[in-house]
């Protein structure tokens, strides 16, 4: 059909992203750098005013030691105040909805070059982008709409995330069942429940197949940050002792640390003169001098991936060092017992998410189906130990983490617009 060359799904996710379009009838997923379908959600600026770098050219910029400001996470910014702030980025002043909005031109540039033209898209959002915050989400899909049609997305539209994984999973199935998405991203964690069969692929309305959303912010740069905190920033002086032996060292520098999208807020030169002040009261100076050490070289990022590296790893093994050396002239060490007590309350709220969509929909655990996992972080053993505890009866399914929702919105995008 025509439509089909005109029609596009877009997920923009916290750590990764993806444009689809539909082809013979079929969604695939459009090349967004080299050959690769997905794009890290970073920016690299250089600081000497140069185009930014986007994706896996971004982190190698600044792993390469260039000079400028890595930032990812952005999506994190959404629906915070955050995103009408301006940040430096060498001797300029830029607005978050710029740094945004350069993200998303470089994305429409790989799709005119796929498919040109495409004026038709439907743009994959969280079920809530900020927790108990109704005016929060609006503005945050207020924000990217904007963007969308700046970029000349004549029509819009907006699908839960998780339900765009679902009709993904639709594409796969041979029977009626009850699916239960469990989609756990880098920013946050959704859940929908839907009816899904062979004959449903080929109905236009599908509001009463949706039988619940519920979603938190909670996802993988929370496991990040968990696991930094317990792990790494103690290394750095995070529970040490300051004036006489009286004060604990300040949390916040930790926490930005800690946080993908607040680290940029650390490299301050307030916050250097801040340490270097606190440095000569406290107990154990040699912690400080690495932290000084780390934000003078400004190496935050370079923790973060670590520690990110390790979080996969422990998804196959019991224990991984985090690779440290060369940041802080140490590796810390991690394990997956300790991963999981990090983020033990992080995962209290999952279940208790999941049971809310239960709740919402009106259905017993009994008669869920299949449990369908996506999102980079749903491999986690914890999780899917979750998922067996509260439905042990259900199949669990997995199909591309980093790619169903992105292909389930190029469906939905030919279903809106046909």
């Amino acid at each position: 059909m025509a439509y089909q060359t005109q029609v596009c799904g877009i997920d923009f996710g916290t750590s990764n992203s993806t444009v689809s379009v539909m082809s013979g009838g079929q969604s695939r997923l459009i090349p967004l750098e080299g050959a690769a379908v997905t794009l890290p959600s970073a920016v690299f600026w250089e600081s000497d005013g140069a185009p930014p770098e986007f994706g896996r050219a971004a982190i190698a910029a600044y792993v390469g030691g260039e000079d400028g400001r890595l930032m990812r996470g952005l999506k994190s910014t959404l629906g915070s105040s955050l995103i009408y702030e301006k940040t430096r980025v060498g001797n300029r002043a830029l607005a978050f909805t710029d740094i945004l909005g350069r993200f998303f031109g470089h994305m429409r540039a790989k799709l005119d070059a796929a498919q040109p033209g495409t004026c038709h898209a439907v743009l994959g959002r969280p079920v809530h982008f900020v927790d108990d915050d109704p005016e929060g989400d609006r503005a945050a899909q207020d924000v990217l709409t904007t963007i969308a049609r700046s970029l000349g997305f004549e029509h819009v539209e907006f699908q839960f995330e998780p339900v765009a994984a679902a009709l993904h999973y639709e594409s796969t199935v041979t029977a009626e069942e009850l699916v239960l998405i469990v989609d756990i991203g880098g920013g946050t964690s959704d859940f929908s429940i839907l009816r899904v069969s062979p004959e449903g692929r080929s109905r236009a309305e599908r509001e009463r197949d949706i039988l619940g959303n519920h979603g938190i912010r909670v996802g993988g740069t929370d496991f990040d940050r968990l696991l930094s905190l317990a792990t790494v920033m103690p290394l750095l002086g995070l529970g040490s002792m300051i004036n006489k032996g009286k004060t604990l060292m300040p949390l916040h520098y930790y926490h930005d640390l800690a946080t993908w999208h607040r680290i940029n807020f650390v490299y301050t030169s307030r916050a250097l003169t801040e340490v270097k002040q606190i440095r000569y009261d406290a107990a154990e100076p040699a912690l400080l001098d690495r932290l000084i050490h780390v934000i003078e070289a400004r190496r935050g990022h370079s923790i973060a991936m670590a520690v990110e590296t390790a979080k996969i790893a422990l998804t196959d093994t019991l224990a991984t060092p985090i690779r440290l050396a060369d940041v802080i002239g140490m590796d810390a060490g991690a394990s997956r017992a300790m991963f999981e007590a990090a983020v033990e309350k992080a995962v209290s709220r999952i279940a208790e998410a999941m049971e809310v969509v239960l709740s919402q929909a009106g259905v017993r655990a009994d008669q869920i189906g299949t449990v369908f996992m996506t999102g980079g972080s749903s491999s986690l053993p914890v999780l899917h130990r979750l998922v067996r505890a509260h439905l042990p009866g259900a199949r669990i399914a997995t199909g591309d983490l980093l790619g169903s929702v992105g292909t389930g919105l190029a469906l939905d995008a030919a279903r809106r617009f046909s």
